[in-house]
């Protein structure tokens, strides 16, 4: 397996932790990107303990981003968030990251003003145990859990709060001036995300198997590694046509695939 690729607990979505790790263990992935609700659900003090024991390399801790528009349900998130910033510190995670958060009717600018408040201790609280805070662009048809829709608003909006990049390569694969915004962008980059998407699929967590699909998955990695991006590649898949193949198979094959995408060494 090669040592930028890693296995979101996301691709095995409704296994347990401890069945991630059975899984991990039979595929020989050593590197793997974690998912805080399954962490709390066998309790996160176990979860750690098991991911250091088996000796695991954590790309990222993924969790559940802000409600923008209840300023009232913030100190109840960020409490998760804290959870999450130990948890990620304890693994020493590549990152940890949520989506933009729930806009409600919130337009987009209220949607950045409220974001800056919302996460300001929390970004405090993971730069003081040195953890990498990103955030990860959504598709627009999620809005229920995410604002920002483009790599390029997502990396203006991700310098404005100081915190990095989550690059969910099915989200924004097609959009105009992606070239660019990649070697404009690459310095915020913490994560790239991967998966593959079939023209004609309407639904926005419906994905494939890398080379499955019609995304130019190479071209794609060739650009993120050209502008000077060499951190983690996640594999994160989901949807009908995973389930139906079976998580190891359909993880197996993403990673055959795209191991020859990445660079020699």
């Amino acid at each position: 397996m090669h040592s930028q690729l890693s296995v979101s607990a996301l691709s095995s979505v409704n296994l347990r932790f401890d069945e991630d790790l059975d899984l991990w263990a039979q595929l020989g992935v050593h590197t793997v990107g974690l998912f805080l609700p399954k962490l709390t659900a066998v309790g996160v003090d176990t979860a750690v303990r098991r991911v250091v024991e088996r000796e695991l390399a954590v790309s990222s801790v993924a969790a559940r981003g802000f409600t923008l528009c209840d300023p009232d349900s913030w100190d109840a998130e960020r409490a998760g968030l804290d959870v999450a910033v130990d948890v990620a510190a304890a693994v020493d995670a590549g990152c940890l990251f949520v989506t933009g958060g729930t806009p409600g009717p919130l337009s987009f600018d209220e949607c950045v003003a409220a974001l800056v408040a919302a996460i300001g201790p929390t970004r405090e609280r993971a730069d003081a145990a040195g953890v990498r805070l990103a955030i990860e662009h959504t598709n627009p048809l999620r809005r229920d859990v995410g604002f920002v829709h483009t790599l390029r608003d997502m990396v203006e909006v991700a310098r404005e709060l100081d915190v990095g990049v989550v690059v969910e390569l099915t989200n924004c694969w097609s959009e105009r001036g992606l070239e660019q915004t990649i070697t404009d962008g690459v310095d915020t980059f913490q994560l790239v995300q991967v998966s593959d998407y079939l023209v004609g699929t309407l639904t926005a967590s419906e994905r494939a198997v890398p080379g499955d699909g019609d995304m130019p998955l190479a071209s794609l990695l060739g650009a993120i590694t050209a502008a000077g991006y060499d951190g983690y590649v996640e594999l994160e898949m989901l949807g009908p046509r995973i389930e139906a193949e079976g998580y190891g198979p359909a993880i197996a094959r993403g990673l055959a695939v795209l191991e020859p995408m990445l660079p020699a060494g």
